[in-house]
């Protein structure tokens, strides 16, 4: 059997989960064929349905994403927020954010979801530690991922979680001699990146062969503030 060398997970491993993980959402339905249809980056199938299970555990009150693109994502994820939870998505391309707008209005989600059109990493730098988030999804330019970081940890609960995806970019960031020289930035940066995640005093962080790969990080509590010392 041949086997695609950009695929994380076998080729027929990936087909078997996808053909098991059916959208039932109609309305998420009609925005994957959208995206496909325009050549549009959202989650793999296999990431929106991690996305999915992992909110609906946490039933976060407040999340914060990065990456917008046509509000798929963030459509998603409102299906599992707690009672008057709420979502702020940043995307940096006018087109998508106009689009991402039209589409959390037809689901009806303009008093949850708040798409901003900002560049994320100023953004974020710019939001006070009362926004606090109990989710953050980073989907954004992953090169930028790293000069995010400490940001998403500073503005991120304890206890919260911080979601990155795509950090494993087909494979590539796993293998020096296995990536296309034209991704050489983005590449090490995502290295770094996972380093810096994988030694961060303040998160424990796993990482996934899920999708293009996702990495969950949990902002650890101390043993002084979980016993209230």
């Amino acid at each position: 059997m041949d086997y695609d060398l950009n695929a994380i997970v076998t080729p027929y491993v990936t087909s078997y989960i996808r053909e098991k993980t059916v959208q039932k959402d109609e309305f998420l339905r009609g925005l994957e064929k959208y995206a496909e249809e325009n050549r549009i980056p959202i989650v793999e199938p296999e990431t929106a349905r991690l996305l999915s299970v992992i909110t609906k555990l946490v039933k976060p009150a407040k999340i914060l994403e990065v990456g917008c693109a046509i509000g798929y994502s963030s459509i998603l994820m409102s299906r599992s927020l707690a009672q008057d939870g709420q979502i702020l998505t940043l995307e940096y391309d006018p087109v998508m954010v106009k689009t991402a707008r039209e589409n959390v209005k037809k689901a009806g989600l303009e008093g949850i979801i708040n798409v901003i059109e900002a560049d994320a990493k100023d953004y974020l730098a710019y939001l006070d530690e009362d926004e606090i988030f109990d989710v953050i999804f980073l989907d954004g330019p992953k090169a930028h991922y790293l000069y995010m970081l400490d940001d998403a940890v500073r503005l991120l609960k304890k206890g919260g979680l911080l979601i990155s995806d795509n950090i494993l970019f087909k494979g590539m960031t796993a293998d020096d001699d296995h990536f296309a020289r034209r991704k050489v930035t983005i590449i090490h940066r995502l290295q770094e990146y996972i380093d810096a995640l994988m030694s961060h005093p303040q998160l424990e962080t796993s990482i996934l062969s899920q999708g293009d790969g996702v990495a969950l990080s949990i902002k650890t509590v101390s043993d002084f503030e979980r016993f209230g010392y």
